[in-house]
């Protein structure tokens, strides 16, 4: 199956002149993680980069950037200008493979040179709903090496374990129990604000109080290591969610499934 029978080709870009602050505001209205950036030279739009909310609170985090306000952070500030693409007529499992290797979340699909979609790992959910995928359970796939931090850590620590491990989301617990999840859409928010918010000379001793608890979701929603993959696939797809802890017939937890797992079993499957 070719990659184009299975991106998005509706796809929503920001220009590279604009602000963090209206990158965040596109995200959150059509609930994106990443948006592919442009660059316009007479009425042509040209693919220059793709950001996504790791790389926003990635940068707003650093101390390279200091005291900067949110709104002197343009996109081509943030954007990873190494892109990498693929081809529409690209084989299914090639794409696969790339995000896989590459660890990212989304590819822009270009044809003749031109962007005529974006694919990202949410784009091959619907292929766990096939019957082969039913005899394949959570248990199977799922990451058992939980990555946690107490929701008394501060909210810095929460973006620096994110941005080491790798991981878009992390569990919070209180007192050994889980307590809630946070993502980098959650820090990046965060700090957003923050850094509207506090006047600039406060900025470096204030940002160590921010807690990664206040800003947590909390009734974090589980999945039996039982499911099956089409169930959880379906879970995905009606929840919008990307990942969730598995727990045991005790409800305790023991790992996390998300996407990048469900894409690492469709590849395996795909190419048997």
């Amino acid at each position: 199956m070719k990659i184009k029978n299975i991106m998005s080709e509706n796809v929503v870009s920001i220009d590279k002149n604009l602000n963090i602050c209206d990158c965040l505001r596109m995200m959150y209205k059509d609930n994106l993680s990443r948006i592919p950036v442009t660059s316009t030279n007479e009425n042509k739009k040209s693919l220059v980069g793709i950001i996504s909310e790791k790389d926003i609170a990635n940068k707003l985090g650093s101390v390279k950037y200091g005291n900067l306000a949110p709104s002197h952070f343009h996109v081509s500030t943030v954007m990873v200008k190494d892109l990498i693409t693929v081809d529409a007529d690209d084989d299914l499992t090639d794409v696969a493979n790339i995000l896989i290797e590459k660890n990212i979340g989304a590819i822009p699909v270009l044809s003749d040179g031109e962007m005529v979609g974006i694919v990202t790992k949410s784009d091959f959910i619907y292929l766990c709903k096939a019957k082969a995928y039913e005899k394949v359970s959570v248990k199977d796939i799922m990451t058992p090496d939980i990555i946690s931090i107490s929701a008394n850590d501060r909210l810095i620590h929460a973006r620096k374990v994110i941005m080491d491990s790798g991981v878009g989301r992390l569990l919070l617990t209180e007192d050994n129990e889980l307590a809630g999840i946070i993502t980098s859409k959650d820090i990046a928010k965060a700090l957003v604000s923050f850094r509207k918010h506090t006047p600039e000379k406060h900025m470096a001793s204030k940002i160590k109080e921010l807690v990664a608890g206040d800003y947590m979701s909390t009734n974090v929603q589980t999945i039996s290591e039982d499911t099956s993959i089409p169930e959880l696939a379906d879970a995905m797809l009606e929840t919008g969610y990307n990942g969730y802890p598995v727990v045991d017939s005790n409800d305790q937890i023991i790992g996390i499934v998300t996407q990048s797992d469900l894409l690492k079993l469709i590849y395996e499957m795909e190419t048997q």
